[in-house]
């Protein structure tokens, strides 16, 4: 019996290659140059309107519905 070679391995895990590969591009696309600023205001999303109610709210003022 012959050992596999590094290709049959591969043929043979290419569900284990294709999950390595896209975790490796999901790295590199959040870390890639320039990204910091859409992942800082999308991380300040809750904080945006921490002193007053967001404007233009058709709402209003909401109740609290215990008296």
């Amino acid at each position: 019996m012959t050992e596999p070679t590094l290709l049959e391995e591969l043929r043979a895990n290419r569900t284990l290659v294709w999950l390595f590969t896209a975790f490796i591009v999901a790295v590199l696309f959040a870390f890639r140059p320039g990204s910091g600023k859409v992942h800082r205001d999308s991380a300040n999303i809750p904080f945006r309107h921490d002193d007053k109610p967001a404007a233009g709210d058709p709402a209003g003022p909401r109740k609290e519905a215990r008296p």
